[in-house]
């Protein structure tokens, strides 16, 4: 299977798992973490967790080939077979737990040897092959950004050397779970014969030096107002938000197959312009005629509201339609959803799978003030869970509000500051993300937060010093309203793809510049089964 295959499959998959509305977000979310380096390392207990898919592989020898044979060159620094190990196996481990329910479609067979299984016809590669690349740009990467840090007298968090400093004697507790005397064992047992603690340990630190340099570049990026406005005024549309409906008729639904495709584009040409007709006058109208079309006898057929969608994550396909600055409300249209391929002849054929019809509601600019808030969450506890999800008793519910309650009464009988609330937060919320810094959550977006947090946030008489209490799925909060931030939501998403390019331009020169020679790989373990038949 080829690699183009492999996306398309991988599209195909996203898409069936994600509504369009879950896609939008998720686009979202991507953009505001863009371009943070993804240093497998750097959660030690993530990665032995994942790990665990390779203990019990037989220990042969000594490593010494392992250790001698030098595998990478990456300027003045060179990776034994041992030491790229540690990036192969965790490149391979962090894919399957992300892919592993889905590896087939990837073509990836976990009950077969990596080295054993095509991954692109084409070059004539092996999942292996890709895998070892994978690995080889990622120390790449890696060594890379710490060299940077080096050179910028960077130096480990307190965090961060406390999670070296506690690294063996995390490891022993695996070990000890996984039936190893000491950690080196384990070691081999996950990385192969060359792995070694000391190698480990500089492994780890040399990710944690990066990652730790590269976040703290990347927050250190500042920009002038002018710089903001100058950026803004490339393309104002892309910072704004849309408010529409939109419905697809795809051309295979209409005729049989014996029909041409332009027959069939033509019908469902039709439709379309009839939904996108002077009768429509609303929402509601729009889905009565979907529903009263022949091809939709027998369904439940309407369309998909898309609310407060950013401009880059509506369908390339509507796009331009959807940001004229003359839209109004009511608006509607059709557009073709085409494809272009090449004939036997080499010439361009256009072929029109489709078309949308799209109803316009409204837009945003998106100059709405961030806001800081705090919030103590009374979690719920207990719960009955069936098939991955989890609910909870009416008691368990009211257990969790009467725990929110007796917090917001308590906070009323005291002081009634935002200290006091910050110290009732860090003592007594359930929400690991905000315990250490009372409860705060700064520069909150709209609809950053689950729907009934947002909300109240947002509620447009919100005033500082407002508290409620709120229900999410998550349990109950207890809120405190802090303010306004001195920024808005639009000067947060220019800043923020500012901070992408010129991290993203740092970042590509810093591993651009740093030179790489492939050395003796043949001690890697590219045989892998990532999971037993």
């Amino acid at each position: 299977m080829s690699a183009s295959s492999k996306k398309k499959l991988h599209a195909e998959e996203t898409n069936v798992k994600l509504t369009e509305k879950q896609l939008a977000q998720q686009k979202e979310d991507k953009k505001v973490r863009a371009y943070t380096i993804a240093f497998a390392a750097v959660l030690a207990v993530l990665v032995v967790v994942a790990a665990i898919i390779f203990i019990g592989r037989g220990i042969t020898n000594s490593g010494s080939r392992e250790k001698k044979t030098v595998a990478l060159t990456l300027g003045d620094t060179t990776l034994s077979n041992a030491e790229l190990s540690y990036y192969f196996i965790d490149t391979v481990n962090n894919f399957y737990s992300q892919n592993g329910t889905y590896a087939a479609l990837y073509g990836l067979d976990t009950g077969k040897a990596l080295d054993q299984q095509t991954f692109d016809e084409d070059a004539g590669t092996t999942w292996a092959d890709y895998f070892l690349t994978s690995a080889e740009q990622s120390a790449r990467a890696i060594h890379a950004v710490y060299n940077e840090a080096v050179a910028n007298g960077h130096t480990l968090s307190e965090t961060e050397q406390s999670q070296l400093d506690s690294l063996e004697s995390t490891l022993s507790l695996y070990a000890s779970v996984y039936g190893y005397s000491k950690p080196e064992a384990y070691l081999k047992a996950m990385y192969g014969n060359g792995a070694a603690l000391d190698s480990y340990k500089e492994y780890y630190r040399v990710n944690l030096m990066a990652s730790g340099y590269q976040t703290e570049y990347r927050n250190g990026l500042t920009y002038t107002d002018e710089q903001v406005k100058a950026k803004d005024d490339e393309n104002p549309a892309v910072y704004n938000s849309y408010s529409y409906n939109q419905y697809y008729l795809s051309a295979s639904r209409y005729l049989d197959d014996e029909a041409s495709n332009a027959d069939k584009a033509a019908a469902a040409e039709a439709d379309a312009k009839a939904l996108a007709g002077e009768n429509i006058d609303s929402v509601e109208a729009l889905d009565a005629a979907i529903a009263a079309l022949d091809v939709n006898a027998d369904t439940t057929a309407s369309s998909s509201a898309m609310d407060d969608t950013r401009y880059t994550s509506v369908n390339s396909v509507i796009a331009q339609w959807i940001s004229d600055t003359s839209r109004k409300a009511g608006d509607k249209t059709y557009i073709a959803n085409t494809s272009t391929t090449t004939d036997d002849e080499g010439n361009e054929v256009e072929t029109i799978s489709g078309y949308y019809v799209v109803y316009y509601r409204s837009s945003t600019d998106n100059r709405t003030p961030l806001v800081n808030v705090r919030h103590i969450l009374a979690g719920f506890e207990g719960g009955t869970t069936e098939n991955g999800t989890t609910t909870y008793s009416d008691e368990e519910k009211a257990a969790a509000k009467a725990k929110a309650e007796e917090w917001l009464q308590t906070w009323e009988d005291g002081d009634a500051t935002e200290d006091s609330f910050a110290a009732l937060a860090t003592e007594n919320t359930t929400d690991s993300g905000s315990k250490d810094n009372g409860g705060l959550y700064e520069n909150v977006y709209p609809g950053q937060m689950v729907s009934a947090f947002n909300n109240w946030c947002f509620d447009e008489n919100r005033k500082p010093g407002d508290t409620g209490i709120v229900e999410t799925s998550y349990g109950y909060h207890v809120m405190y309203f802090v303010g306004q931030s001195g920024e808005t939501y639009r000067e947060y998403l220019v800043k923020n793809d500012l901070t992408s390019e010129d991290y993203t331009n740092w970042y590509n020169a810093l591993v651009d510049g740093l030179d790489m020679t492939v050395g003796n790989t043949s001690y890697i373990r590219t045989n892998l089964v990532l999971k037993s038949k």
